[in-house]
């Protein structure tokens, strides 16, 4: 049997040798984007978030073969893919990130609450890293008392949440925006709840404490 005649359209799409996709090469670039993580911002890239926006159907149904879940924050204009939790072999997620150790939790946590605040206001929510060390310094363990290693730790915590796009880069070298993004890594029903979970983590020498491809509720914490 000879083989089936190939379509104009399918070999318009075809971008390689024994290219079999079906999707065009936008639709491909901002699967690939969505893939490598860790978030879409629609305000830095609006070419791409209109592309999600006009695709959610297909971009939805292709993630969720990989056992992946497409979040969008409309009014944010952020989108972040979320793995599912299924008790199941082979249905981790593709690439997982480290769990954000005890100090990066509790700074994340501090600055989705100041992310919260500043919600409708028009204006952005940053932090400097003296803001930073205050917050760090506020939870330290009772009887600690070492400034070079607090000094150790916000540099650390700054350099994680930078790494996950988190917090921004701005003009002043030690000043930092908190990104839309944390409202959906920590996606809390209530932001009431925070203060609570901060509480149980200062309670709690167990590390790390958050993984932010999970649930916000972990076994470590009481």
């Amino acid at each position: 049997m000879s083989p089936a005649p190939t379509t104009a359209s399918s070999a318009e799409r075809r971008l390689f040798e024994g290219d079999t996709g079906s999707f065009e090469l936008p639709l491909r670039q901002l699967l690939v984007r969505l893939l490598r993580g860790p978030y879409l911002d629609g305000t830095a890239e609006p070419r791409l978030w209109q592309l999600l926006l006009d695709r959610r159907r297909d971009v939805g149904a292709y993630v969720a073969e990989l056992f992946l879940l497409l979040e969008l924050d409309i009014e944010r204009k952020i989108a972040l893919l979320v793995p599912v939790d299924i008790e199941a072999p082979h249905t981790t997620a593709i690439a997982p990130r480290k769990p954000l150790r005890r100090e990066e939790t509790l700074l994340a946590l501090r600055l989705r609450l100041l992310l919260d605040r500043h919600a409708g206001t028009g204006t952005d929510a940053v932090v400097s890293r003296a803001a930073a060390r205050e917050i760090l310094e506020e939870h330290r363990p009772p009887g600690t008392a070492d400034d070079k290693r607090l000094e150790e730790q916000t540099d650390s915590a700054l350099a994680r949440l930078l790494t996950l796009k988190l917090i921004l880069p701005t003009e002043l070298s030690d000043e930092y925006r908190v990104s839309g993004a944390l409202a959906l890594a920590l996606p809390f029903d209530a932001i009431e709840e925070i203060p609570a979970y901060i509480a149980a983590i200062e309670r709690s020498a167990a590390e790390p404490t958050l993984d932010l491809d999970a649930d916000t509720e972990t076994e470590d914490l009481p």
